[in-house]
């Protein structure tokens, strides 16, 4: 069980919500507080990637979004993951050229 030090670490960092692309162009969306460290978990650098990226590698970061709690995080995980292929897509080009 985490301490209370641990669980107010955690609460000060922010969540992101992650978009991969995998070596068979499908996409990957997923949450974590270290997104270096989680994509090297997919790609297999590290134990715990997921189960789908494991076929698929390697795979690449080609979006994120910071979300300030994990519930918020998840919630725009659903979001995302509810699009079409198409509009997810479109979600990646539009962050890529946004200033």
């Amino acid at each position: 069980m985490p301490s209370d030090k641990n669980k107010q670490a955690t609460a000060d960092k922010p969540w992101f919500v992650y978009i991969l692309r995998c070596a068979d162009n499908s996409l990957y969306t997923g949450v974590a507080l270290d997104i270096n460290k989680r994509l090297a978990e997919h790609n297999g650098a590290e134990k715990n990637g997921a189960k789908y990226t494991l076929a698929r590698r390697p795979v690449k970061l080609v979006y994120q979004e910071m979300s300030v709690t994990r519930s918020q995080a998840c919630k725009r995980e659903y979001a995302i993951k509810s699009l079409s292929k198409a509009e997810k897509e479109f979600l990646i080009i539009q962050a890529r050229y946004s200033i």
